[in-house]
């Protein structure tokens, strides 16, 4: 849908759009320019305003976004530091000009032909992301953007190009990264999780400086050494990396549970590896520290938490017994919230397949763990409500009867 009821206006479908329409995948979300046109009159023609840095409207019917075409000029530091020029006089290619990448600074007009000014469309086939201009090095949270493309698109081939990331360098050496806000370093992280290969994003901050910055939690745990037979890859940033992987296509919180699981063998003492010995608690106040310093939800937190403090009795569920199963249940909040257990049992069997090597990649303890807590859910308590148990007498008998259902479980499955 093209059409705006103003006289003398163009729209153009530009962005995202047009890059994905080009790749050919699926385009999901449509925005437009419109150049020629006030606030007033797009107001005055049904459309919802609702930028508040700069006018930006939604169809009335479509809810698709429509902008007024404009340009920006850099004042001051941090992603908040622009003066924008949305005034009609500003033209399609001054709006393209402002864009981050050449492959997102293409536009179609209401005839379905391409302007591509800035040499976009050579660029997507050459699997390459490029500046479009020098004003790139003004907005830090580009870097983040550039990152971020490269966790969807690197599967089709693309790079950055060199003279791109002489520019990230440069934001992150001026100091321009570090004054990023928290919530909008954490949107980009989170859209990062779920996309095609999440550890580009990583990997690409990594490699232009900005993740010792934003996340140096994760950036230390590179060319830490890990014991060979748990860990063939043996450096803990290339297993984070592989685990991240794993979990692309799991919900976005157990995704980053899995992101930050090992924290903990970041600090691990130098004279004890490539042992981690107690690592599981050692990461957990640098889990809460980095959910506090980005404004992470409660929810993340509280499974990341989880999932770094009691992954390993995950892994060695086999071994284990029917108490401490029980007891890790209860710590899970397993009984009264069952979710918690499933997004458990999917970040651990993420982490324990984010490894080199075949013998790796199945993970039976995801099932073994799902049948106990389905046996330890099943017990009757109806006879201990008639016999008068009550408060913590009550919960006594209640966890005892669980620890004999997992008992009880852990026999069966061992026997066939």
């Amino acid at each position: 849908m093209f059409s705006v009821a103003i006289p003398n206006t163009q729209t153009y479908l530009v962005g995202g759009a047009v890059r994905d329409h080009l790749l050919g995948v699926k385009v999901k979300d449509k925005d437009y320019v419109v150049v020629g046109a006030t606030p007033e009159q797009m107001v005055a023609a049904g459309y919802l305003p609702v930028g508040q840095d700069f006018p930006v409207f939604l169809h009335p019917e479509t809810k698709e976004e429509y902008a007024l075409a404009r340009t920006e000029r850099k004042t001051a530091k941090g992603y908040h530091g622009f003066e924008f020029n949305a005034s009609p006089e500003v033209t399609l290619e001054e709006d393209l000009l402002r864009r981050d990448l050449t492959i997102n600074a293409m536009a179609k007009n209401s005839k379905g032909e391409l302007i591509d000014p800035h040499g976009g469309l050579a660029d997507l086939k050459k699997g390459v992301l490029r500046h479009v201009s020098t004003a790139f090095a003004e907005d830090p949270v580009r870097v983040l953007r550039v990152a971020r493309f490269m966790s969807r698109l690197a599967p089709f081939g693309f790079r950055v190009h060199p003279d791109t990331f002489k520019l990230m360098r440069q934001l992150v050496t001026g100091g321009e990264i570090a004054a990023l806000v928290p919530e909008r370093v954490w949107q980009e992280i989170k859209q990062s999780l779920n996309q095609a290969k999440p550890s580009e994003f990583f990997l690409t901050l990594r490699e232009c400086g900005a993740l010792e910055v934003l996340l140096p939690e994760i950036d230390c745990l590179f060319g830490i050494p890990q014991t060979k037979q748990w860990h063939p890859e043996v450096d803990t940033g290339v297993h984070a990396m592989l685990a991240i992987d794993q979990a692309k296509d799991l919900d976005n919180d157990v995704a980053f549970a899995v992101m930050v699981h090992d924290l903990g063998k970041g600090i691990t003492p130098k004279e004890v590896l490539p042992s981690h010995r107690g690592h599981e608690s050692a990461g957990v106040p640098l889990v809460k520290g980095l959910c506090r310093r980005l404004k992470v939800p409660s929810h993340y937190k509280k499974l990341a938490v989880m999932v770094c403090q009691w992954h390993l009795q995950a892994h060695t569920i086999m071994e284990l017994r029917a108490k401490t199963i029980e007891k890790l249940f209860s710590r899970l909040d397993a009984y009264r919230n069952p979710k918690y257990l499933e997004k458990f049992v999917q970040a651990c069997q993420a982490d324990a397949t984010g490894r080199w090597g075949e013998e790796f990649q199945q993970y039976p303890q995801a099932g073994f763990i799902r049948l106990l807590f389905k046996a330890a859910r099943k017990i009757d308590k109806q006879p201990l409500f008639e016999q008068g148990y009550e408060g913590k007498a009550l919960g006594e008998q209640i966890r005892q009867l669980r620890v004999a259902a997992i008992q009880s479980a852990i026999q069966h499955l061992q026997t066939t």
